[in-house]
């Protein structure tokens, strides 16, 4: 009789671990091209867009070619803590699914955002001075990114939940996504004025800081174990 190989039970929690820790370094990466490139905020004139995508193709090449990558860890990071938190028989399964809907539709809502601003760049091709639909094309990116922020905090908090529950994180990781996830909602709240440019955009982006934070942390974590 050929003999059955089990699983191993401990791999399953290091292959998570690995794929948060490429999500988060392939976040970081993308953000650190809009950073050091000076991507221009949502408050900036539209004259400085303009400019700014038409000198930037190539770098904003690269960190829109990482959202294809950026989309599939994230799938699997969620679906992955998934299987974990259900497979360890304690509770947090509810929280867990949760992570997968929030993860499933920040997938679709950040690559409508990187599709919104691919246009926005291939519209500032050729153009001497900003066209009332390339300030349209502008705002609609904005928007989209806007609402994108309510489904990340739906995420991070559905995910910190099911990764405490379940007994993969310590309390510490629990308050920062419950924290930053609060702050998420927040923001999205107040979408219309994140879109016209108010500086309420800075409670998204503390955090989406958070939510890299965590992620981090818990993918360390996981690969230890």
């Amino acid at each position: 009789m050929d003999e059955v190989v089990m699983p191993d039970r401990f791999a399953a929690p290091r292959i998570v671990g690995a794929v948060a820790l490429a999500y988060a370094m392939s976040m970081f990466s993308q953000n650190m091209l809009f950073g050091i490139s000076g991507a221009p905020d949502y408050s900036d004139s539209i004259g400085l867009v303009l400019t700014y995508h038409a000198e930037n193709r190539g770098v904003l090449a690269v960190a829109f070619g990482l959202e294809a990558v950026n989309m599939c860890l994230l799938l699997l990071l969620v679906t992955g803590l998934n299987g974990l938190v259900r497979r360890s028989g304690r509770a947090g399964a509810d929280w867990s699914r949760l992570a997968v809907v929030g993860g499933a539709t920040l997938s679709a809502l950040f690559a409508l955002t990187v599709a919104t601003h691919i246009a926005v760049v291939l519209a500032a091709d050729g153009l001497t001075e900003p066209t009332p639909a390339f300030e349209l094309m502008w705002h609609f990116h904005a928007a989209v990114f806007a609402l994108a922020l309510p489904a990340l905090g739906v995420t991070f908090i559905g995910a910190a939940l099911a990764a405490y529950t379940g007994g993969f994180t310590r309390t510490w990781q629990r308050l920062l996504g419950v924290t930053g996830g609060s702050l998420l909602l927040l923001a999205g709240l107040g979408n219309i004025a994140i879109a016209d440019g108010s500086p309420l955009v800075l409670l998204g982006v503390l955090g989406l800081f958070m939510w890299l934070v965590w992620v981090a942390a818990t993918g360390l974590r996981l690969v230890r174990m």
